[in-house]
């Protein structure tokens, strides 16, 4: 995809960064991301226990029923995404946009990259998968969340699909980074805050939302519902799939004895105080953050199939508000990234892209 002259001349102003040599010191790895990103108010700390049930649950709940429920017929978790932390020693690096990137969605912006790092389902930097391979940074010094989506990175070359740059210090308005805007999730939602990791369910509690994807035919064509902010194309689903953004908690009689271990009943404790948030499209309905980095290890503590007996039946939609049409016409409530704080002297805020 052609990238228009405003985002050229955005990058011009990030070049200068391209030429950051990225630290490779032998056996150097950056530490396991962790939450919470985000002020305490932010939707996903939010106890939802007690929250009203929207009124299209029932018929939403059934209908997914009837066409197999969760990807693949089970819920099933996936163990691949990395959080990396950054430090004030992080070198950052620029990108070259590919057709991956949306001006006016996404962020241009130099991305810190630690050492030793990895992608989604990769063992270093670099796609070989060709899947999302994602890129998630938190940059603690700045308060900053990176996340990328379509990342690859082969020797000095780093070329990136849509990037959002999340200021972790705020509480974003009910419409997030603004409608119709996608992030490097296609709800428009950061990843990092949604995803559990070994860490958290080792210490037995996860104080958090849990990010979950459909098929895209079981989500509503393009219809979201706040906190998501954005639906995609390839939706097909009829007037009682659930809308991109539902928010689905498990029900508070759920036998959680019968689950095989406690890690899974950790888990579904938090399903059912903090619900799952719809994300992403794909099969494989949860996502838990890769246990590369992390201190507890996800083998003898949960396996993918642990939390397979759990139904949609089991769950009910929690009362998402309004429903919006999603139209492709991204409208940002907070600004663009393009300068950056990293380079010193200059507004951490852009204005909008035109």
């Amino acid at each position: 995809m052609a990238i228009p002259r405003s985002a050229k001349l955005l990058s011009l102003i990030v070049c200068g960064l391209g030429g950051l040599a990225l630290a490779t010191a032998a056996g150097a790895q950056p530490a396991a991301g962790h939450g919470p990103y985000f002020p305490a108010d932010a939707p996903w700390y939010q106890d939802v226990s007690a929250a009203p049930v929207d009124p299209e649950s029932t018929a939403v709940i059934n209908w997914l029923a009837s066409v197999g429920g969760w990807g693949g017929g089970r819920m099933q978790i996936d163990f691949s995404i990395e959080v990396l932390e950054a430090d004030a020693s992080t070198p950052f690096k620029s990108f070259t946009p590919t057709a991956d990137f949306f001006p006016g969605d996404c962020d241009l912006a130099p991305v810190p990259l630690p050492a030793g790092g990895a992608l989604e389902g990769e063992a270093g930097y670099q796609c070989v998968s060709d899947g999302d391979c994602h890129l998630l940074v938190v940059h603690r010094p700045s308060n900053r969340l990176y996340e990328m989506w379509r990342a690859n990175i082969v020797g000095t070359q780093f070329d990136g699909g849509c990037l959002a740059v999340w200021d972790m210090t705020l509480t974003y308005p009910t419409a997030g980074r603004g409608n119709d805007c996608s992030s490097a999730d296609a709800a428009g939602f950061p990843i990092a805050p949604l995803l559990f990791n070994a860490d958290e369910v080792a210490a037995g509690h996860i104080d958090h939302a849990i990010r979950f994807i459909l098929p895209n035919s079981r989500m509503r064509r393009k219809v979201y519902v706040h906190p998501a902010t954005h639906s995609t194309n390839s939706t097909s689903g009829p007037a009682t799939a659930p809308p991109y953004g539902s928010r689905l908690r498990l029900r508070a009689d759920y036998p959680l004895q019968t689950l095989p271990n406690d890690a899974a009943r950790v888990v579904a404790r938090a399903m059912q105080k903090y619900g799952i948030l719809l994300s992403d499209g794909g099969t494989i309905a949860l996502t838990a953050q890769s246990d590369q980095f992390t201190t507890a290890r996800w083998s003898g503590l949960l396996g993918p199939l642990d939390l397979r007996a759990l139904q949609v039946t089991d769950f009910q939609m929690v009362d998402g508000g309004g429903r919006f049409n999603y139209a492709g016409n991204c409208a940002r409530t907070t600004p663009l990234f393009y300068d950056g704080f990293e380079l010193g002297g200059l507004a951490k805020w852009s204005g909008k892209v035109p």
